[in-house]
C-alpha cells in the first residue's frame, strides 16, 4: 500500500508503533520527561556511540518557481538572486573542505531552468574528489532524473514534506509545481529507487499543530524503514526562522516540546538519525546533543556564495520570470539573499570544541565510497 493511503487513513487507523509514539509525545511532567531523556541517551549511546556527524549546507541557487508563503526564496519575494556556476561551487566547497568538512549538503530552490539534473550532476562530480558524502536538497524529481546525479557521486537526498496536513499545504503553496502534495510525498521512495543510500525527511514546525504533524512523520518513518530498508533514514526537525516575506509561525513548538520530541523519536526509532540545524540557538543545540541528536550543521550560510562571496558579480532580481538588474551600484559589496536567518553563528571549530567538552567526538567523515567498491 502506498504511503499516501496510510496518511489519508491515519486518523482512523494507526499502527501499534505509532500509538506508542503518540503516548510519548503527550504532555509529560518534569519527572516523566527526565525518565524519557535517560532512555533516549541510552539508545543513542548504544546505536551511535559518543559521536556527532558534522556537515555543512552549500547553497547553489536561490532561484525558485514556487510561491511558498513561509520561504525566503519564494518566487514573488523581491530578493537578490544568483545561481553559482560549477567553478564557484567548487570555490565554496574548497572553503568548507579547508574547515574540515567532508560531508556537504547541496541546497537550491526549485527552478529547472537554473538547477537542472545535468547541472546538479556536474556539481556533484566536481566535488566528489574532496567529499566522502554528498547529499542534495532540491526540488523533487522523477526517478530517472536522479540517476545521473547518483552516478556522479551523490549518496544522500533530503526532502521535507513541510506539512502533512493537505489543507494547510494547499494554503501555504500558492503557485508552482510544489503544489503537488502527492508528488512530494513520494519523493523519498523515488530517490531510493534511483540508488540514494541516505534518505532524510522532515516537517517544518510552525505551519500546523506539531503533535499532529509528528504523528504523520512517525508513520512516514515507519513506512520508509520497511520499504527503503537498504538506506540509512534520518529525520530533521526544523523550526521556522525569520526570512524574506515576513511570514511568522502560526503554531509554535517550545524548546521543552522539541526536546521531548527528540526523545520520543529516539525511543521509537533507535537507529534513525536525528538532524539539528543552525536554525536553533547555540545553548539549546548544546543541550540536545546528548539526548538523541546524531547530526548537526555547523558554520552555516543559507545564501548562495555565503562562504566566499562567490557569484556577487552576477546578482540579479527576477520579476515575473524576467531577469532584471539589481538596484545598487556596482561598487557595493552585496550577497544573494539567504533562505532564512540562522541562530547558531559559531564556527565549526567552536562547535567541535563544545562537543568534545561534552564527551562527544565530532565526525567530519564517517564513510568513504572506496569502501563500497564503487
Amino acid at each position: 500500500m502506498p504511503f499516501v493511503e496510510t496518511l489519508d487513513s491515519l486518523a482512523l487507523r494507526k499502527s501499534e508503533l505509532v500509538h506508542r509514539f503518540e503516548h510519548l509525545i503527550a504532555p509529560k511532567s518534569d519527572r516523566e520527561l527526565e525518565a524519557m531523556a535517560q532512555i533516549s541517551r541510552g539508545f543513542t549511546l548504544q546505536n551511535f556511540g559518543r559521536t556527532m556527524r558534522l556537515f555543512a549546507p552549500l547553497y547553489l541557487s536561490n532561484e525558485c518557481i514556487n510561491n511558498c508563503r513561509y520561504c525566503g526564496f519564494s518566487r514573488d519575494n523581491p530578493i537578490l538572486r544568483v545561481t553559482l556556476n560549477v567553478d564557484e561551487v567548487v570555490a565554496e566547497a574548497r572553503h568548507l573542505a579547508g574547515q574540515g568538512f567532508r560531508q556537504v549538503l547541496l541546497v537550491a530552490g526549485e527552478h529547472p531552468k537554473f538547477v537542472s539534473r545535468d547541472y546538479l550532476a556536474k556539481c556533484v562530480q566536481a566535488l566528489r574528489p574532496d567529499f566522502s558524502s554528498i547529499s542534495i536538497e532540491v526540488g523533487p524529481m522523477e526517478t530517472e532524473d536522479y540517476l545521473p546525479i547518483v552516478e556522479a557521486g551523490a549518496e544522500g537526498l533530503v526532502v521535507y514534506q513541510e506539512t502533512y496536513n493537505r489543507a494547510v499545504y494547499a494554503g501555504m503553496h500558492t503557485a508552482g509545481p510544489k503544489r503537488d502534495f502527492n508528488f512530494r510525498l513520494h519523493c523519498a521512495e523515488r530517490c531510493y529507487r534511483a540508488g540514494f543510500r541516505r534518505v532524510g525527511i522532515g516537517v517544518l514546525f510552525g505551519l500546523s499543530a506539531w503533535r499532529e504533524e509528528v504523528v504523520a512523520l512517525a508513520a512516514h518513518l515507519e513506512y520508509l524503514l520497511k520499504r527503503c530498508w537498504q538506506a540509512q533514514i534520518s529525520v530533521s526537525l526544523p523550526r521556522l526562522r525569520p526570512a524574506a516575506g515576513g511570514f511568522r509561525p502560526l503554531f509554535p513548538i517550545s524548546d521543552r516540546e522539541l526536546a521531548q520530541l527528540v526523545c520520543a523519536l529516539r525511543i521509537t526509532f533507535p537507529q534513525v538519525g536525528i538532524v539539528l540545524s543552525t536554525r536553533e540557538r547555540a545553548s539549546f543545540r548544546d543541550s540536545l546533543v546528548s539526548l538523541g541528536v546524531t547530526m548537526m550543521s555547523a558554520g552555516s550560510h543559507t545564501e548562495p556564495g555565503g562562504y566566499t562571496r562567490q557569484g556577487s558579480q552576477h546578482l540579479h532580481r527576477t520579476i515575473r520570470g524576467r531577469i532584471v538588474a539589481p538596484e545598487f551600484q556596482n561598487g557595493e559589496d552585496q550577497l544573494a539573499t539567504g533562505q532564512f536567518e540562522i541562530s547558531d553563528e559559531r564556527s565549526p571549530t567552536e562547535i567541535a570544541t563544545v562537543l568534545r567538552q561534552r564527551g562527544l567526538e565530532p565526525v567530519w567523515k564517517d564513510w568513504d565510497q572506496a569502501l563500497s567498491g564503487t
